[in-house]
């Protein structure tokens, strides 16, 4: 099975990204522990920009409007970054991390990906053709075989381990207990944070009669992993940090998360490669963490597909490393940033204070508030291009409605199907050359002009990122400079693309 895509970890990373192989007809399977499904999860929310991602491969109708909401604040180091202004790809949304994955999944077997719970990688080896994959399950060891091993198997990655990529550590530890507390009659619960000496403490609304009890704790470490977790230890983190002495009741479910923000050296080892939390771990604030392995697995997947079909040009697939490292390397940056402003709370107040005051200036709040999640690639223009180049080159493309007579209503459905995708907004001006010669890899989409998109002519990457813009439409030269770069050498005539 050399042509097959063998993903360890079944969380949104790994089930992101076999949606992605699937869609483009790639064989994937799918290696997850877990031999059921889990209705809990430590993660409660998805970033706006994970959303985005869902709209362009038609998977945001399939959230009912009942389970997903705006949540009121976003945090960076426990002040609360003003919302007000702006777009929706900024907010954070309520909205459980165990529903994302059960969206993902469902999507995943539909597109006819391989998923096997209760299978455990275990080892492998690779060689110049593929990778041999171990793995065991309660029928006992197998082997399997793959063009690529992608290693989504969590902060505790083993295929990082193997593969020799190391983490780099730094800033500061901790550890933390929640608990969901069923509650009986009574009014709803408020939104209560505080930050103490010691750390952190949260009661946050899950749904009507539901709530989370969270601790965090500063340099802490905590028990051994085979050590159950109890509402008294909730209660017990709880008094530490917060000096109170609370009853905890009710408790439906428990669970510890903890560590210091770290980082892999490289997402890639000959045909092996990271994305999500194999990759990055990140102190647990606003998201990041599922969005960035969302973002890695929608990176990968056309790079990987167009690699394994025999149509990647050159380099193509060492993009992945040279486009997310650097992205990695920001929000991890970002997390330990946080950390360092909220502990030790007595000698960080003054800079805290500082910090507020700065908050006040709108650049400063929207700089912090889309530092870690807007995502902006360095990608080449062609030789010899004049000018500044264009502002959306390298940027999400902006979800705008489109008028094609009939065709796709917006930007984001005409990537629906993962393929890239040339917008003429010419009226019929514009030079496409041989653009037609790369059909089946990219899909040619006219309508009228779009004031907001300020181009006549714009290639969109499978992963929604722009890779080429012509405010004119004249330059021929460059659009098929664009296509080869992204896209590999047209097929010859008469065959598929």
């Amino acid at each position: 099975m050399e042509d097959r895509v063998v993903i360890a970890g079944g969380g949104p990373a790994g089930l992101m990204l076999a949606c992605e192989l699937g869609l483009l007809g790639v064989d994937a399977v799918v290696l997850e522990r877990d031999p059921e499904p889990d209705e809990n999860s430590q993660g409660m929310a998805v970033h706006g920009r994970s959303l985005e991602v869902f709209k362009q491969r038609g998977l945001a109708d399939r959230i009912r409007k009942e389970d997903i909401w705006a949540w009121p604040r976003t945090p960076f180091a426990f002040f609360w970054l003003d919302l007000d202004g702006v777009g929706e790809e900024d907010h954070t949304y309520a909205f459980p991390q165990w529903r994302t994955e059960r969206l993902l999944e469902d999507r995943a077997r539909e597109l006819g990906v391989d998923i096997r719970r209760g299978h455990e990688l275990v080892g492998f080896e690779q060689d110049a053709t593929g990778v041999t994959v171990e793995t065991r399950s309660a029928a006992g060891p197998d082997r399997l075989r793959g063009a690529f091993l992608v290693g989504c198997d969590g902060a505790d990655s083993r295929v990082r381990r193997l593969a020799g990529i190391e983490f780099e550590t730094a800033g500061l530890g901790y550890h933390g207990v929640l608990g969901d507390v069923v509650l009986s009659d009574g009014p709803p619960p408020e939104f209560t944070t505080g930050l103490f000496q010691q750390g952190m403490f949260g009661a946050l609304p899950l749904q009507p009669g539901e709530l989370r009890l969270m601790t965090i704790e500063f340099g802490a470490e905590g028990p051994g992993p085979g050590t159950p977790v109890t509402a008294e230890e909730l209660r017990a983190s709880i008094r530490r940090v917060t000096g109170t002495d609370p009853e905890v009741e009710g408790v439906r479910w428990l669970a510890r998360f903890g560590g210091t923000t770290r980082h892999a050296r490289r997402y890639r080892e000959g045909r092996v490669l990271l994305a999500g939390d194999a990759a990055h771990v990140l102190y647990i604030s606003g998201t990041q963490g599922l969005n960035a392995g969302i973002q890695d697995a929608v990176n990968l997947g056309w790079k990987l597909a167009a690699e394994i079909q025999g149509r990647a040009p050159d380099g193509l697939l060492d993009t992945y490393h040279g486009e997310r490292h650097p992205v990695g390397e920001r929000i991890c940056s970002h997390a330990r940033a946080q950390m360092a402003l909220m502990h030790p709370f007595d000698r960080v107040t003054p800079l805290r204070g500082l910090v507020a005051e700065l908050l006040e200036i709108g650049a400063v709040n929207r700089f912090l508030l889309e530092l870690p999640s807007a995502t902006g690639y360095p990608l080449p223009v062609a030789e010899g291009t004049e000018g500044e180049p264009h502002p959306l080159l390298g940027r999400p493309v902006p979800d705008v409605p489109l008028d094609t007579g009939g065709g796709p209503a917006g930007t984001a459905e005409a990537l629906h199907a993962g393929r890239g995708v040339l917008l003429d907004l010419s009226g019929g001006a514009a030079d496409l050359g041989e653009a037609a010669a790369w059909a089946g890899r990219v899909d040619i989409v006219t309508a009228k002009p779009v004031p907001e998109l300020d181009a006549a002519v714009l290639l969109v990457r499978p992963d929604g990122h722009v890779a080429y813009a012509d405010r004119t439409g004249g330059d021929g030269k460059g659009l098929r400079w664009a296509l080869a770069t992204w896209f590999g050498e047209p097929a010859p005539a008469g065959a598929a693309g």
